[in-house]
């Protein structure tokens, strides 16, 4: 088994177009601007592989972040997987100054 290789800058930046389409359900921004996307490599099998985490290890909206990536990347790429990790931990520093904005436009002090 082959090790995961990078993505080209083209297909890197339209993955990442797609996947501003995600909103995170309890926070209301983005997951790619609040910093959940750790990682974008394709496997060995040609599929995408999305290392990714989330704000908390008990989160139970996994279900339907899976199937907005799903709608997002339709057309965008044949295949993905998405590889939870928890290390290093999510954390508020990890938010893009674009991501703050936007939570400051619905009402939290960030």
């Amino acid at each position: 088994m082959s090790e995961p290789k990078d993505l080209s800058a083209e297909q890197f930046d339209r993955v990442i177009d797609a996947m501003k389409n995600i909103i995170d359900p309890e926070i209301g921004v983005n997951i790619v601007d609040l910093g959940l996307v750790y990682g974008l490599q394709e496997s060995d099998d040609g599929a995408l592989l999305i290392n990714m985490t989330l704000t908390s290890a008990g989160c139970p909206l996994t279900d339907v972040i899976e199937e907005q990536t799903a709608d997002a990347l339709d057309g965008v790429v044949e295949a993905f997987r998405i590889n939870w990790v928890w290390m290093p931990p999510w954390g508020p520093e990890r938010i893009t100054e674009d991501g703050r904005e936007m939570m400051r436009a619905i009402g939290f002090s960030i």
